[in-house]
């Protein structure tokens, strides 16, 4: 039975560019009306192909796309009605403000004062009122790519998608677009495909993430699900920072498992993704919660201890991040507030690292598809 919630559905679809090699592979995944959903992976995982998909810029190997309960697999992308958001902005170079903006409307034969009082809408929408009769080249960065959101929007599309948008734009201005875009897709209600690589963009703005590796989605959830539960290594690896231990992995008859390290350290965690009886594992704790034990504290009752000698410490401002090492090389980071809790510690000294085993993970050593698969 159809989920009457669902707006975008992706069933099965798959793409190859020379039949031989898939670069997304049978992927399926349900968009719910207004829901803002990223897709996130590194350069090369799939993530844009699915959006070109979607927008009608790239053909469908096989599989399908359904729009609002219809099929739009073999629909010409003007026909979509989808309102699309580019990392270059796309703008007219010749036409002023207002002109790019009235372009999508006059296209679709909207009448003339229709067409003005919209445009003078989404100006003030994006905050541009005064900026109408300017050219893209007479605007920064950040106005040309609100005048790119406002002519995505202003035809009132039920799906926007973006790529990448705002990529080229400065970390205070990127960290102000995110506002202004989750801003107004709250005031529209339309549904958002978001493609980025920046994980700390896609954990501001999204209802759900798609985390995307080789052309197969590892995980689908909400951002808080993502970071403090990743389904396996490559998500807990690629969402934020995160600590990859190796050790070798048994699993419990209940959602626990014990890790043994290459010196005894027997560590109790979440089970993950691994569920061998005995076999290579990858221990996975974020930095954050890890604790360091100084001046005679002793770590809580029940915690993970781990030894390890410090390294160095690197100041970022509100928080301090440390820098371990076990005995086999392996490189641990702790994160704690630069507060007056922050500990004082020297090169080379040896030191006691505690956490609670609920916020660790047991998963499988990081593997990734068969770049080969056939189609």
């Amino acid at each position: 039975m159809t989920d009457p919630d669902v707006f975008l559905s992706f069933r099965n679809v798959k793409k190859t560019y020379d039949r031989r090699t898939l670069v997304v592979r049978d992927f399926t995944l349900d968009v719910r009306r207004g829901e803002f959903v990223t897709l996130l992976g590194p350069s090369g995982s799939g993530k844009t192909t699915v959006l070109m998909m979607l927008a009608g810029f790239e053909h469908v190997s096989s599989g399908d796309i359904i729009i609002d309960g219809a099929s739009v697999t073999r629909t010409a992308p003007y026909e979509r009605n989808i309102g699309m958001v580019f990392q270059n902005y796309a703008l007219f170079p010749h036409m002023t403000v207002a002109e790019n903006l009235a372009y999508p409307l006059r296209v679709r034969k909207m009448p003339r004062n229709e067409i003005n009082d919209r445009v003078a809408q989404y100006l003030r929408l994006v905050e541009l009122e005064d900026f109408g009769n300017r050219h893209p080249g007479q605007l920064s960065g950040g106005q040309r790519q609100r005048v790119a959101l406002a002519r995505a929007l202003i035809f009132e599309p039920a799906l926007v998608l973006m790529d990448e948008p705002l990529s080229a734009l400065d970390k205070k201005l990127r960290e102000q677009m995110q506002f202004e875009i989750t801003r107004l897709h709250r005031k529209l209600g339309c549904t958002m495909v978001y493609v980025t690589h920046d994980q700390a963009e896609a954990l501001t703005m999204s209802d759900r993430i798609a985390v995307f590796n080789h052309g197969v989605v590892q995980q689908y959830a909400p951002p808080d699900e993502l970071y403090e539960q990743p389904a396996n290594a490559f998500v807990a690896g690629f969402i934020g920072e995160n600590n990859l231990i190796k050790g070798t992995g048994a699993a419990g008859s209940g959602t626990s498992a014990s890790v043994t390290l290459h010196d005894g350290t027997v560590l109790t965690a979440a089970q993950g993704d691994f569920r061998e009886p005995s076999g290579p594992c990858l221990l996975s704790v974020r930095p954050e919660k890890l604790r360091i034990a100084v001046d005679g504290s002793a770590p809580e009752s029940g915690a993970n201890v781990l030894r390890a000698g410090f390294v160095t410490q690197h100041y970022v401002g509100d928080f301090i991040r440390y820098y371990f090492e076990l005995a086999d090389g392996t490189r641990i980071i702790v994160k704690t507030m630069n507060d007056d809790r922050a500990p004082a510690l020297t090169e080379g000294q040896s030191t006691l690292l505690y956490w609670s085993p609920e916020h660790c993970f047991a998963f499988h050593p990081q593997s990734h598809p068969a770049q080969g698969d056939t189609p």
